[in-house]
């Protein structure tokens, strides 16, 4: 009967440490690498069956793989699920760690993290660039409007009705350009304007490329039945499809529901039982869209929301929109009425939008439920 080893991995920009563990013997192998996945797989493919992993991280998954197209066979572990001794935690380095994950593999303990296609992953990057420049823009403002009321500069401007008018309008700007400064507080400005207007630019043309991927055939379908949820525009439909690459992935809707991180957390032992707020263990990205898109409901109608011109999506999942739109408003209203906390509300309906993103999403992959 062959045996098969281990090989753990201990991913770093510039090196990488190697541990294989034969589970039948109990020996360990280290060694350490450079960068370069064909000395590794020649290493590790020199052992009997050998099979590989590594910690997910900030390196990605360009190591699997290289590794794969080597002809070794590589996983990449969920590193929030990696059940490790409290005792390690004051031992640490890349070789035991190295030999951490051989052990975990060896003995079935790793929860492996599915290996998008490069279109998937490409469509990430994009998303996530989208997602910088946003905050950037953000920023940028907030220096901005910091640094005119330092100087008693406020907008405080109001239309006819008394209210006061929006920031960052052509009005606003306009009352921006009309300050004047001297010195080197004119530097100042000048450098917080150009910072703004370009971080603006930058956010608008990602903005259209995010658009123009969301309308190619690869996203066009899933785009198009998620942006039927009243709240979820194209940019946020493209985000939460992007991020689980496959709705169908997840076995349940509280399956995706855990993956953003929207579930309550417990601490519950015996006859106790108390349960908290979100876990926030999970995709960051999708669950700050989803949590974005439930405050809609706080205002909107339940009536279904109008197709987009031009959408050519099944009447099925349009009913079932519009199903989740209804319900929604329903379940807001609930939660209202029961005294519930406008933040605690909220997160009850984006945990419900989830598996409705669920649903809706498997739909237009043609998944049978």
């Amino acid at each position: 009967m062959p045996h098969v080893t281990s090989i753990g991995l201990d991913v770093h920009a510039r090196s990488v440490a190697a541990a294989a563990f034969n589970p039948f013997t109990g020996e360990v192998v280290h060694r350490d690498f450079g960068t370069d996945a064909a000395e590794i797989a020649e290493w590790a493919l020199g052992f009997e069956e050998p099979r590989a992993c590594y910690e997910s991280g900030p390196t990605g998954f360009h190591m699997a793989r290289e590794l794969r197209a080597l002809g070794l066979d590589c996983a990449v572990a969920a590193v929030s699920k990696m059940q490790r001794p409290a005792a390690a935690a004051r031992r640490k380095n890349d070789r035991r760690d190295a030999e951490f994950i051989a052990r975990m593999l060896a003995t079935h303990n790793i929860v492996e993290v599915p290996l998008p296609d490069m279109a998937v992953e490409a469509a990430r990057d994009l998303d996530r660039a989208l997602d910088d420049a946003t905050r950037e823009l953000r920023r940028s403002r907030q220096r901005l409007n910091m640094f005119l009321i330092r100087l008693g500069h406020v907008w405080d401007e109001r239309n006819a009705d008394g209210a006061r008018k929006k920031a960052w309008t052509r009005a606003h700007w306009r009352w921006v350009s009309e300050i004047r400064l001297e010195g080197p507080q004119r530097d100042a400005l000048e450098y917080y304007v150009t910072a703004a207007r370009c971080a603006e630019s930058d956010r608008r043309q990602l903005e259209r490329r995010v658009v123009a991927l969301a309308g190619t055939d690869r996203w066009r379908a899933t785009v198009e039945a998620l942006s039927c949820i009243k709240g979820v525009d194209t940019l946020t439909a493209f985000r939460l499809a992007a991020e689980a690459g496959s709705f169908s992935r997840f076995r349940s809707a509280p399956a995706f529901a855990s993956w953003c991180g929207l579930i309550p957390s417990e601490h519950s032992s015996g006859e106790s039982e108390r349960r908290g707020g979100i876990t926030k263990a999970g995709n960051a990205l999708a669950r700050t869209a989803l949590i974005e898109s439930a405050w809609h409901y706080s205002t909107c109608s339940p009536r279904p929301k109008a197709p987009a011109p031009g959408t050519d999506v099944p009447p099925v999942i349009r009913s079932r929109a519009d199903d989740c739109t209804a319900r929604l408003h329903r379940r807001r209203e609930a939660l209202a009425a029961a005294g519930k906390s406008a933040c605690k509300a909220n997160a009850a309906v984006a945990r419900e939008l989830a598996c409705w993103v669920w649903e809706i999403g498997c739909r237009s992959e043609g998944t049978v439920l």
